[in-house]
């Protein structure tokens, strides 16, 4: 049976970081949207983009392509959106499938989920890139992409992107708990991801607050997306199928 689904990217990223994941799931058989979120598309003004623009880009996106049924994905920042759009949404879609994803409260900013270091890093970035933020090359490897050989990490990070700050600064507004929500939700936990220090984890901290959800769990970096693209992608329909 053909689902379809929409990836919705992370920080840094873009939709063209998703293909190789989902090259892999429409082989298996299935309709894959990768769009590029408002902030993060060539010419986006990264000063002037929030949480709220992203999310309606991602709301614009699936309307106008007049989706339904919809299996959406978000990965990291990107489960911020997904949480948005549900909130917005939700006849539209069918399931919420959060990889390695922050999971927020209502009135919550993705910074309110990260350790502090992170944000006086962020912050520092912003003051001097616009109130944009790029990832040091050192935490980069390190944290986001420890499953990686050296080439690979410098590869992948060419790739990425500044990143509105704004994004991680400003509170969802959610009209219920996502626990309460009717439909389906899942989380995909990759077991050696140190974006966030393993004693402040994405899963249980996180994924807990979806209510009823299934797990799924794989062996790989926060960055699977490039390091074992295929592997995501089963872990990624494992989550996402009926």
């Amino acid at each position: 049976m053909s689902d379809t689904y929409v990836l919705i990217h992370g920080a840094w990223h873009t939709g063209a970081e998703m293909e190789s994941v989902s090259c892999a799931m429409r082989e298996a058989g299935h309709t894959v949207h990768c769009p590029t979120l408002a902030g993060n598309r060539p010419g986006d003004d990264r000063a002037k983009t929030g949480l709220a623009d992203a999310i309606e880009s991602a709301v614009r996106f699936i309307e106008q392509e007049d989706l339904a049924q919809v299996r959406l994905v978000g990965h990291s920042y990107g489960g911020m959106v997904i949480s948005g759009v549900a909130d917005r949404i939700a006849q539209r879609l069918v399931r919420l499938v959060y990889v390695n994803a922050f999971v927020p409260l209502d009135g919550q900013s993705l910074n309110d989920m990260v350790p502090p270091h992170y944000i006086a890093m962020f912050d520092a970035l912003a003051a001097a890139n616009a109130q944009a933020v790029t990832l040091p090359f050192e935490v980069w490897r390190e944290a986001f992409i420890n499953d990686a050989d050296l080439a690979l990490a410098r590869s992948a990070y060419a790739q990425l992107n500044p990143h509105p700050y704004r994004t991680f600064t400003d509170a969802i507004s959610l009209r219920q708990p996502l626990a309460a929500l009717p439909l389906g939700k899942s989380y995909v936990n990759c077991q050696q991801d140190t974006a966030m220090p393993h004693g402040l984890p994405w899963h249980p901290r996180l994924s807990e607050r979806l209510g009823l959800f299934r797990l799924v769990e794989c062996p790989g970096s926060h960055e699977m997306f490039f390091s074992n693209p295929r592997r995501l992608a089963q872990a990624i329909l494992e989550a996402g199928r009926d």
